[in-house]
């Protein structure tokens, strides 16, 4: 069975609801944190979080 962990909130660092594996990639996820209760988009890649900035409409 593949490594799972939980997948952290980038701005808290609390975790979320999600559980990750090593190999899961995800593109522009929107990642809701229930203790921040802020919601932000993250690409995953080899276990890997980047946070997508969007330009203010």
């Amino acid at each position: 069975m593949k490594h799972m962990e939980w997948l952290l909130c980038p701005i808290c660092h609390n975790k979320t609801r999600i559980k990750i594996r090593e190999d899961t990639e995800l593109k522009k996820f929107p990642l809701y944190c229930p203790k921040c209760k802020q919601e932000i988009l993250i690409n995953v890649k080899l276990s890997n979080i980047y946070v997508i900035k969007e330009p203010d409409a």
